[in-house]
């Protein structure tokens, strides 16, 4: 029953993808759709027979590397960590496998596209249940072809295939720092199986050597602890994937590709892996406190920094997107003061309100005929009363609202942040309560230029806007009933009770110190859900009562307002310093190197010498018997003359 879950995905991705066009759009979508959904369906089972009966197997479906002391094996590992992705992952696509058929229903290529999402599926799977770094690192890479191929499904845009190679070029940089730290784990420790590696960790420390821990190592000039080195070159490629500041740039750039995609990726799949890699590692990052510092700085700058960047957008999907981005940067820095539990609780949640989000964007981007600018829309909730509603629950599940689910993760990391104690914390802590009142601005000003106001599109009456059909709104309110209940439902079996730990993360997660048990102060118990909600009027103010008071500000703080319009000028000062010089000397090794010293001596150059060759010896094809009779003699002199030397 276990494997069914990952073979279920690769069948329905098979059956789309190669037999499409005989089986028809219909039955495409409907084989995919059933086959993942039943993978969801077991997923289920399994993460219930996790909570109630402690299950943990980890299944060997096949040898795959066996050489020398390095044995890899393809599995899957079930486990308290795995479950969870497991339902999250499956869950989160079954529902935008169906959302996809209406949402998909006039474009020509149905059957590629249900292919595209069940392989990235299969990919993603692959990835949380495997059992070494190998197969991590299969599935990591799987997921990153697949979202090639997503992002620029449509490829007959050009922005649509240029973004799909900057995603696939960014993540790039980050997979060469998984990779280096995957070498260097298997040259210290002999081997990549999770269980073998973590094992040797805290025997050697306990027993006070710590060889692996502190052997000096040289990179880039620099000297680092081996285990330092270890965790920042795994959270570099982390970074990579969970679109964290500096290696962000791809993720906005992603909403070129269709709707559903954007939900996929930013929800349950590709953004969530960078998380998950740095939760399963526990056991190394609990003894770097380099990595862990570096992780809570990053988390909390791309936090803020993203949610500054939102405030100004006017793309519906890159405002989610910038969300997505500053909402995983609270769970890194969960993860970097030792909350990885409250980390994988915030994952678990965010997968449902943003994968709410993104798929109401669609619908409203549906109903406005593939209109995507918040300015061009507004004064349409009577219209789509359904989609109204669906998207305000899955805003204040994003911004926090008390007793949604946002309320009881987000404020979970802050909170654990400010019990953490030391400078860091405190900063990560004072971050994410300001990031929080900057999330509640941005969404709840992306639900008022929507919904209300004056309706601002020039282009289609708006009568000709209508609400989704029934295939798009039911995975809308199953997900909005994931985004209400599932902070509330979960919160003791992740987090536990006032920061005793859960058991259930027992033989997943490993803790060096116990979190904090301490009640954090009222004042920050309170404070950040009283934001929250003063929000909210504040927004309708500045965004339907009064616009013209936000016009002025951006006026008056014209350098601001285009720093953040520009998203920090991160892509300009990239297109400056890498990709101009990198054409430069593109350009110089094609022209001199490559087509003067490569092809000028060698093939171009042997060529243009037999062609001179050629035309020389053309010369004595004359036709005259006396010059073939003269050329005869020269060679029989010639030959004679060696004849007698010899």
């Amino acid at each position: 029953m276990e494997l069914s879950v990952i073979t279920l995905p690769l069948i329905a991705s098979i059956i789309s993808g190669f037999f499409g066009k005989y089986i028809g759009d219909r039955n495409s979508e409907l084989i995919t759709s059933f086959l993942v959904s039943v993978s969801a369906i077991i997923s289920l089972v399994i993460f219930y027979n996790v909570i109630i009966y402690d299950y943990e197997e980890n299944i060997i479906i096949a040898t795959w590397i066996n050489s020398g002391s390095l044995n890899v094996n393809w599995s899957m590992n079930i486990d308290p960590l795995s479950s969870v992705m497991l339902v999250v992952v499956t869950l989160i696509s079954s529902l935008v496998h169906i959302y996809s058929i209406g949402y998909m229903s006039h474009d020509p290529h149905k059957p590629r596209f249900m292919a595209y999402l069940s392989l990235f599926t299969f990919a993603m799977l692959m990835l949380v249940t495997s059992d070494n770094f190998i197969q991590l690192f299969f599935g990591w890479e799987g997921v990153g072809l697949c979202s090639y191929f997503l992002i620029g499904f449509w490829f007959k845009k050009e922005s649509a295939n240029a973004a799909a190679i900057k995603a696939f070029l960014v993540n790039r940089v980050g997979d060469f720092g998984l990779a280096l730290g995957i070498f260097l784990i298997f040259y210290l420790f002999g081997t990549v199986n999770f269980d073998e590696v973590f094992n040797q960790i805290p025997s050697e420390s306990a027993a006070g050597i710590t060889p692996f821990l502190n052997k000096e190592l040289i990179f880039l000039g620099l000297n680092f602890k081996a285990v330092d080195l270890i965790c920042l070159l795994l959270f570099l490629g982390a970074m990579g994937k969970s679109a964290q500041i500096f290696l962000h740039t791809w993720l906005p750039d992603a909403m070129e590709g269709p709707t559903p995609v954007s939900a996929l990726i930013h929800a349950a799949t590709m953004v969530t892996a960078g998380v998950f890699l740095v939760v399963r590692c526990s056991p190394l990052y609990e003894y770097s406190e380099l990595a862990l510092n570096v992780i809570t700085i990053v988390g909390m700058t791309t936090a803020i920094f993203a949610a500054t960047v939102a405030l100004v957008q006017t793309d519906i999907k890159k405002i989610i997107a910038y969300s997505t981005c500053s909402q995983l940067g609270y769970m890194f820095f969960a993860t970097g003061v030792g909350a990885y539990n409250v980390a994988m609780f915030h994952l678990f949640t965010h997968a449902f309100f943003k994968a709410l989000l993104f798929l109401g964007s669609g619908s409203v981007i549906h109903a406005f005929k593939d209109e995507q600018d918040i300015n061009q829309m507004g004064g349409v909730w009577k219209k789509l009363p359904y989609t109204y509603v669906l998207m305000i629950i899955g805003t204040l599940a994003l911004t926090g609202f008390p007793l949604l689910s946002g309320f009881y993760s987000k404020d979970a990391i802050i909170e654990f942040a400010y019990l953490k104690g030391n400078t860091i914390g405190y900063y990560a802590a004072g971050i994410g309560i300001f990031t929080a009142f900057l999330t509640s601005i941005y969404s709840w000003r992306l639900i008022f230029k929507t919904f209300h106001g004056n309706y601002n599109n020039r282009n289609i009456k708006i009568e000709e806007t209508h609400e989704s059909p029934l295939v798009m709104l039911i995975p809308l309110f199953l997900l909005a009933i994931g985004s209400i209940f599932a902070g509330f439902i979960f919160k003791e079996l992740f987090i536990g009770d006032h920061g005793v730990t859960s058991d259930y993360w027992a033989q997943s997660i490993f803790f060096l110190e116990p979190l904090s048990s301490e009640r954090p102060p009222n004042w920050i118990v309170y404070f950040t859900p009283l934001l929250v909600i003063i929000s909210i009027p504040f927004s309708y103010y500045l965004f339907v009562m009064n616009k013209k008071f936000v016009d002025e500000v951006a006026k008056a703080n014209q350098p601001l307002y285009k720093f953040l319009l520009n998203k920090w000028y991160f892509d300009e000062m990239y297109e400056k310093v890498i990709i101009n010089s990198s054409k430069k000397v593109g350009i110089f090794l094609w022209k001199f190197l490559d087509l003067r010293i490569i092809d000028g001596f060698g093939p171009d150059g042997v060529s243009r010498i037999i062609k001179k060759l050629s035309i020389k010896a053309n010369k004595f094809q004359s036709g005259y018997i006396y010059h073939y009779a003269f050329i005869m003699l020269l060679g029989f002199s010639a030959l004679l003359t060696l004849l007698i030397i010899k």
